[in-house]
């Protein structure tokens, strides 16, 4: 990772650029749900592949195994990931309106709390009195503070439907790569196989890229993770075909 200098940390923490970055709307939940979608979709997709191949399936079973669960899979996700966003969000409010009761129906002893979190802090004397008083002035701020200090909440607020839709369509287009050498005509099925492979090591590897340069992370060393993890998901996939190729005989087309 690339260590950003003095004088241009200087120039990020001016005051005005400090207020342009704080009021921006964070994006990591939207970049992990295209993450998580595409190295999903790339890995289910290129095992059935990988499987198929290895079972020696015609490329005709290989397209229809790949597609079925290509949207059947892809789908899935995205339900899952619409009702575990859903469910962090119900558990937000949910613990929203409690705060906001025993605010209105025990103010002191909610005022003793934010008092106790922040001297746990280190806050003491005239300097907490302030803190409280500051913080128990304004309600909204008051319940943020407690979801975030009390509850160890985070406050963004995602959208269930938008993290299902962005991890649908990076799990499709992920997915669909490796199966394109399939509808080539002309190409023999190895040729058609090792195609797909590269093209899911290429899929790896760079998302593996967006991922480590998202999050800070060694961009090769990502990389390179993401597509040992791929690959080894595949090479199992690929045994397992095969082995039971092997066991019942013959070739299936």
């Amino acid at each position: 990772m690339k260590k950003t200098g003095r004088k241009a940390l200087l120039k990020e923490h001016s005051p005005e650029n400090i207020a342009r970055r704080l009021a921006q709307k964070p994006e990591s939940q939207k970049v992990s749900d295209f993450v998580l979608g595409a190295i999903d979709g790339c890995i289910t997709t290129f095992a059935i592949v990988s499987g198929a191949f290895g079972a020696g399936f015609s490329p005709l079973v290989i397209l229809v195994m790949g597609f079925a669960n290509l949207l059947a899979d892809g789908f899935s996700m995205a339900v899952s990931n619409y009702e575990a966003v859903d469910a962090q969000r119900k558990h937000l409010e949910a613990a929203r309106r409690t705060e906001e009761r025993h605010i209105k129906l025990v103010p002191e002893g909610e005022r003793e709390e934010v008092r106790q979190i922040f001297a746990s802090k280190g806050f003491s004397g005239a300097t907490l009195e302030k803190i409280v008083t500051t913080i128990t002035a304004n309600r909204k701020l008051w319940v943020e503070t407690m979801l975030a200090e009390e509850y160890g909440l985070s406050l963004e607020r995602f959208s269930p439907v938008t993290s299902a839709l962005v991890t649908f369509a990076a799990f499709v287009a992920a997915g669909t790569l490796p199966l394109l050498p399939f509808v080539l005509p002309g190409l023999a099925l190895p040729t058609q196989f090792v195609a797909s492979g590269i093209l899911a090591g290429l899929i790896f590897f760079a998302i593996g890229m967006l991922k480590g340069l998202v999050y800070s992370q060694q961009l090769l060393r990502s990389g390179v993770t993401t597509f040992l993890m791929g690959s080894a998901a595949a090479a199992l996939a690929f045994l397992v075909g095969y082995l039971l190729r092997l066991l019942f005989g013959g070739e299936i087309s």
